[in-house]
């Protein structure tokens, strides 16, 4: 309450001082349109009133019969002028080529004429009046503002006679006028371009950045209100010091060049608060009286209430905070009030430190979790959740109900919660257990990375390892499941499951190859949780039928492209320009229509290998290039004897009724290139050979053009 009031009676201080300096800017904008027009009715006076000294008759006289009499004649009529008139600063008679004649003061002699005037080709003359920009002379040790005023003097035939020239104050044609609409102690400024100030120096204590000199540029000492300035015609600006007001005005419009300026004037808001502070006093008097009166209202209300509750409250409260479980009381903010013994002990904090601590982070809840929690108390429901406790390495099951007072206003959150760790624990372990199925089959439970977490008599014997053993599964099954892990990952990622042949060697802690099959668990995120693996050992006569007349297993003889595109880099450039290189596609159109589908193709594409290896001619080598595809390696071979074997390795695949949908792309090397060039251009062959439809074998780049 007393914060609102605060803030309404700041408010509406400023809105009143604000209103205020709106106020002030509208009045004071209104007296600068009629200063503006004041200001160019006079200059425009004073073009007529040089008009008529050029015209007048001791003028006349002297130029048609110059004597000293009468030059003194006319130069008595002209002081005479200047004591009468403040704003007449001086006149000067220039001949008609621009040198003067007569002066009635020295201190103009620096101005010359224009080449507008003096020149040949004028286009003004007889009654007009050619009026300059506003300039600066220094006169009797000041810097004074003038605007001059020429009229042109003509014989009866448009000769010229010479020119008039009357020298006028910018100071006092504004003096004239600002006594009848400003305040003595408001500033006044007269701005040019670029912000040049022509009138209104020696402001009373000015404002920071004010030009206060004549010759100062607003725009470089405020940049910031000379863009305003310069983008509109008129308009206020405010600061956190002051209110600005400006207005653009005309003078000597009838000229060809139009003579363009701004008047400025501006506030302290210190000066406008200083009117306001009567009523400031007498709103915050108020603002105080109403403020006491509704806190003591509110006081007394609110007493009322809590005193009228506190018994039932009390036995409410008791009853079901102070029981064997562990129990937390909130308020609808998620702020803890109080807590028990039980509840401290679990949490690890004293049971001090509890109240007012938020139970979000109390309980370490994420922000879903926490919001599910609010929505149902608001609902009036009740929430149960099983969260696991980091900081103190447990599981807890909390449970929270929404509870009022006799109050409706008044509710707050019964948060009741368990330590649930050893059911956890014996729920995960259990759920391990089941995983790993006791039979003769070897079987191990990894995590997902493939870090052993339990597993079975048969799986320890089969691979020689210790009961706690906790190694990964790769580390123990050999070289060839460590370069192939990549890939099972993927498909384990895809399908779910994996089975293969892990083929023994010196190296492996078997001595008979091993069929096995993976088995991904997921969590309920979806990502892989746990991994079954479950080994077989193959019967000799079975690998003896899959490898007839082999000594080295097929994952041995079926080289990585990388280790054919190495084998290449060590051949001579004499050698390489005697080789061929063949893409064979094994995948037949349509085949692989299903991600199931591709346990097919993998099983089509080890019996194409097979039998491959075994005609296999000296010195070629087979690589795996991608699932369906081969890449063969053909030494001492030209186009000729690539297609010839080519077309006999499809009528052995026929034999075997295995040539459905295979293509063969085959590639020279008429030119230095690098292997992955060779590669691309067995690939263009490849895709040529799909195209042409009964001929499934096609060559490119296998001569020089």
């Amino acid at each position: 309450m007393a914060i609102s009031i605060i803030i309404f009676s700041t408010m509406m201080l400023n809105l009143g001082e604000r209103r205020l300096q709106e106020d002030w800017a509208d009045k004071r904008y209104s007296e600068l349109q009629t200063v503006g027009t004041l200001a160019s009715d006079k200059v425009n006076f004073l073009k007529f009133r040089t008009q008529a000294f050029a015209q007048g008759e001791l003028l006349n006289q002297y130029l048609s019969a110059p004597s000293e009499q009468q030059k003194d004649k006319l130069l008595n009529n002209w002081d005479g002028l200047l004591n009468h008139i403040p704003e007449l600063l001086g006149l000067t008679l220039f001949d008609p080529q621009g040198n003067i004649r007569l002066a009635t003061t020295n201190a103009f002699e620096s101005v010359e004429l224009p080449d507008v005037v003096l020149n040949n080709e004028r286009t003004m003359g007889g009654n007009d009046i050619f009026s300059s920009q506003i300039k600066f002379i220094p006169m009797n040790g000041k810097l004074v503002p003038f605007v001059y005023q020429l009229a042109w003097i003509e014989n009866p035939d448009q000769s010229i006679r010479g020119y008039l020239v009357t020298y006028n104050s910018i100071t006092e044609v504004l003096q004239s006028i600002k006594p009848a609409f400003f305040n003595h102690n408001t500033p006044l400024l007269l701005l040019g371009e670029e912000g040049k100030l022509y009138s209104g120096a020696g402001q009373q204590n000015p404002l920071k950045k004010m030009p206060n000199t004549l010759g100062d540029s607003l725009q470089q000492s405020y940049p910031y209100l000379w863009q305003q300035m310069a983008n509109t015609n008129f308009g206020q600006y405010h600061n956190d010091v002051g209110t600005f007001v400006f207005l653009k005005i005309e003078l000597s419009a009838h000229d060809a060049v139009i003579r363009e300026y701004f008047l400025l004037s501006y506030i302290r808001h210190e000066d406008i608060a200083a009117r306001f502070e009567e009523w400031r006093y007498i709103l915050i008097f108020f603002g105080l009286i109403i403020g006491s009166l509704a806190t003591n209202l509110l006081y007394t209300r609110h007493r009322y209430h809590l005193e009228k509750g506190a018994n039932s409250n009390s036995i409410n409260l008791a009853s079901k905070l102070f029981n064997n479980q562990s129990c937390l009381l909130v308020n609808t903010s998620g702020r803890i009030i109080k807590a028990n013994k039980q509840a401290a002990e679990i949490l690890s904090v004293d049971i001090d430190e509890l109240q007012e601590r938020r139970l979000q982070r109390i309980l370490q809840l994420d922000d879903q979790t926490y919001q599910a929690l609010v929505q149902s108390m608001e609902s009036n429901k009740r929430w149960k959740e099983t969260i696991n406790f980091s900081d103190h390495n447990c599981t807890i099951s909390i449970s929270a109900q929404p509870g009022k007072t006799n109050l409706k206003s008044e509710s707050y959150w019964v948060i009741t919660f368990e330590n649930i760790t050893e059911l956890s624990a014996v729920k995960q372990q259990a759920h391990r257990y089941k995983l790993l199925s006791e039979s003769d089959v070897a079987t191990a439970l990894t995590h997902a990375n493939g870090k052993l977490i339990q597993f079975n008599h048969k799986f320890k014997k089969l691979l020689d390892i210790e009961d706690s053993s906790k190694a990964r599964i790769v580390e123990l099954l050999g070289e060839e499941i460590t370069q192939q892990w990549t890939d099972i990952s993927s498909r384990l990622s895809l399908q779910g499951k994996w089975k293969g042949q892990i083929i023994a060697n010196t190296g492996t802690r078997f001595a008979n190859s091993l069929k096995a099959s993976i088995q991904a668990e997921h969590s309920l995120d979806g990502d892989i949780e746990y991994l079954v693996i479950t080994l077989q050992v193959l019967k000799q006569h079975t690998i003896a039928k899959q490898l007839p007349s082999q000594q080295a297993p097929l994952s041995s003889m079926v080289l990585p492209l990388a280790e054919m595109e190495v084998h290449f880099s060590t051949l001579t450039e004499a050698n390489r320009e005697q080789t061929c290189l063949m893409i064979m596609d094994i995948n037949p159109e349509g085949l692989i229509s299903h991600i199931s589908d591709i346990d097919h193709l993998e099983k089509r594409q080890k019996d194409i290998e097979i039998q491959l290896l075994i005609d296999l001619p000296t010195g070629y080598q087979i690589a795996h290039w991608r699932l369906g595809s081969l890449v063969i390696l053909l030494p001492l071979s030209d186009s000729i004897q690539a297609h010839k074997y080519a077309m006999s390795t499809m009528d052995r695949l026929e034999q075997s009724d295995l040539n459905e949908g295979i293509n063969i792309g085959i590639a020279g090397y008429p030119e230095q290139q690098s292997f992955e060039d060779y590669l691309a251009n067995a690939e263009v062959a490849l895709k040529r050979a799909k195209q042409t439809g009964d001929q499934n074998i096609c060559q490119a780049f296998t001569r020089k053009a």
